[in-house]
């Protein structure tokens, strides 16, 4: 009897345990940290996601975790070629994906049009997807209000520091520009050639647009007009690139780069990260899809496997008011409203978008998460602590990607000294891609 009695103890307890904790997880869910399955787990299904990574072992990550709750789902990825280009046909054909990745400047533009039309609108409050715990400035805003797209992956520019040459020598991440140049000075007097470097040979994602860009949209963020001239390629609106090309101008008159050295980084990846591994530069600038390679590459970098040192990505400060951290969308996800599979579509996105995956994710691809808290991550933490009035994005102020690739050409050519200042200005609307 005392056994028995014991027994039926042992058991109460055990399911007063389970209730507990699966009220504690529902009490997750509710609050966006968590989730609960909303389908019977024996239902079956396929479900393909298409993009233009050629792996994404991070995604394919979350289908065994999702699998943990419904073992009978099968999810594939599956790379398109010329991904940009041939969305829309993929998206009218037989095989269509499920779900596939789409991109904010897509938006409202004629030649990826099927990919906005094909596309659920993910703001439908039914599909309870947990879109407060994404940074709400980095969410497409659309002319109707409808949401297409909901960002994955975000991204920023900075660059990348070398934590061990920074407290071996005293020194301490700038926060201002006359910190930074004052810090390329002190590096420079204690033997390092080159404090600060980043690739430069073409304009995409060379230094001078990365240095530049935060920089620029601060001071046309507030200016509704400047904004409108900008996207529409109005000639007269070059005027207001003229504060970011003196800023450019100065920047190199400081000396804090070396233009030959830069020179010889022969691309924006694989060569900018094999040459900060090598253990003598202090800051190299980069954008965030750079630094989401770093960790492969440890293994191939022969000094860093000699020399291993820890490091950061930073915002880069170009102004006196202290560092803009430039929030960017990355990569998105669309649901194919067309899908045959999608309940267990949007039953695979409703899992995903909530801190804890979307995390999980983010770190797995070395990305920067689109949630609300970056401390989870040391690698990418110093923009979480920038201030609220210092974090712009392009989504909210509205620059198109038209106007970008102008600025980008005009700080290029004038940074590498092929243009002038006037001439930048008054060519702004004729720079192609």
């Amino acid at each position: 009897m005392i056994m028995k009695k014991t027994m039926y103890i042992s058991m109460a307890v055990l399911m007063l345990f389970c209730f507990t904790a699966c009220g504690s997880k529902k009490q997750e869910a509710a609050a966006g940290e968590g989730f609960i399955p909303a389908k019977d787990n024996s239902v079956s299904c396929h479900l393909t996601i298409a993009g233009g990574y050629d792996n994404f072992e991070a995604l394919e990550a979350e289908f065994d975790r999702f699998n943990d709750y419904y073992p009978n789902a099968e999810l594939v990825y599956t790379k398109v070629d010329d991904y940009n280009n041939m969305i829309g046909t993929v998206l009218n054909g037989n095989d269509a994906p499920d779900i596939y990745v789409n991109y904010s400047w897509m938006y409202d533009r004629d030649q990826y049009k099927s990919s906005i039309e094909h596309a659920e609108d993910l703001r439908d409050p039914e599909l309870g997807l947990d879109l407060d715990c994404i940074r709400s400035n980095i969410i497409l805003k659309t002319s109707d209000g409808t949401l297409p797209m909901v960002p994955v992956f975000s991204n920023t520019y900075g660059m990348l520091v070398n934590k061990n040459l920074f407290e071996k020598e005293g020194l301490s991440v700038p926060t201002t520009y006359k910190e930074l140049v004052e810090l390329c000075n002190a590096f420079r007097g204690k033997g390092y050639e080159n404090p600060l470097m980043g690739f430069s040979r073409e304009e995409t994602t060379s230094l001078y647009t990365l240095m530049i860009y935060p920089f620029f949209c601060e001071t046309v963020a507030d200016d509704a007009e400047a904004v409108n001239r900008l996207n529409s390629l109005d000639p007269s609106a070059g005027k207001y690139m003229q504060p970011s090309l003196e800023k450019i101008v100065q920047f190199m008159n400081d000396g804090c780069v070396n233009p030959e050295a830069c020179e010889e980084i022969e691309n924006n990846y694989d060569a900018v990260i094999l040459r900060f591994f090598e253990g003598d530069v202090p800051m190299m600038t980069c954008s965030g899809d750079t630094v989401s390679g770093t960790k492969k590459r440890e293994s191939r970098s022969e000094a860093f496997i000699a020399n291993p040192f820890e490091y950061a990505f930073v915002p880069v400060p170009m102004s006196d008011e202290g560092s803009i951290f430039l929030d960017m969308s990355n990569l998105q996800f669309s649901v194919n409203k067309n899908s045959q599979n999608i309940d267990m579509a949007n039953e695979f996105m409703r899992f995903l978008i909530t801190p804890s995956e979307l995390n999980e994710m983010a770190r797995n691809k070395g990305l920067m998460s689109p949630t609300r808290d970056l401390s989870f991550n040391s690698m990418y933490a110093a923009f979480g602590n920038v201030p609220e009035d210092r974090i712009l994005s392009p989504e909210v102020i509205g620059l198109t990607d038209d106007a970008v690739i102008q600025l980008r050409q005009a700080v290029y050519h004038v940074g590498k000294g092929e243009m002038t200042i006037d001439e930048a200005i008054a060519g702004y609307g004729s720079f192609t891609q």
